[in-house]
């Protein structure tokens, strides 16, 4: 019995290291390859538990290989676009301009009930009020009302230094007015971490050396 405390106790306490070092959010909010790290810990963590005659070190390293290999993913995807969207997809939109992309919504496998029971969630209870909803690669969707302002949301135009050729469409704006803003801001697109533009051009810029400029 002693035993098992003492496993318990130092189990519980490499599963919180853990889960602290690759800053993991909530469940709800967890990216798949998240998800799965933290429910082969869990697993791992169980076993060593429910087996009072495996060694420790059995469970110890395989924790800390998984903690290893999620850092190690982490840091790739942080430099690599292409390989963040494999692994963690892209945001889509099901619904635009009021109306519903069915498509979309089959592609995703969502039915209209979990569409709805999102808007109950975010206190909306009108689906003629959403102009646009959004997936996230978490699978929450977000909401934007049609009373929440009589302009569009800011269009996403540059993502860390690569160029969203929807957003920049999607806002009105061309490939000359994002060289005029790079040239009045004397940067480049590498530079950029963030810019959001709305149809009337105003736009939020975020250098990669965290200053920011809004307009």
């Amino acid at each position: 019995m002693v035993i098992v405390i003492i496993r318990s106790v130092i189990l519980y306490s490499i599963v919180i290291a853990a889960l602290r070092l690759m800053g993991k959010k909530q469940l709800g909010e967890l990216q798949p390859s998240e998800l799965v790290t933290t429910m082969l810990i869990s697993n791992i963590a169980t076993l060593s538990l429910e087996e009072p005659s495996m060694p420790m070190i059995l469970g110890v390293v395989p924790i800390l290989m998984i903690v290893c290999i999620d850092v190690l993913m982490s840091g790739i995807m942080l430099k690599s676009v292409r390989f963040r969207k494999l692994v963690t997809g892209s945001p889509r939109v099901i619904i635009s301009d009021g109306v519903i992309d069915q498509k979309e919504l089959k592609n995703l496998r969502y039915t209209i009930d979990d569409v709805l029971e999102s808007m109950r969630d975010s206190d909306i209870f009108d689906i003629n009020e959403v102009r646009y909803a959004i997936v996230e690669t978490t699978g929450k969707i977000n909401f934007f009302k049609k009373n929440e302002g009589n302009s569009d949301p800011p269009s996403l135009i540059i993502k860390d230094g690569m160029l969203i050729s929807e957003g920049l469409k999607k806002a009105g704006l061309g490939e000359k007015w994002l060289k005029g803003v790079l040239e009045r801001k004397n940067t480049e697109q590498s530079k950029v971490f963030l810019l959001t533009a709305s149809g009337d051009g105003s736009y939020t810029m975020i250098l990669k050396e965290r200053r920011s400029i809004k307009e």
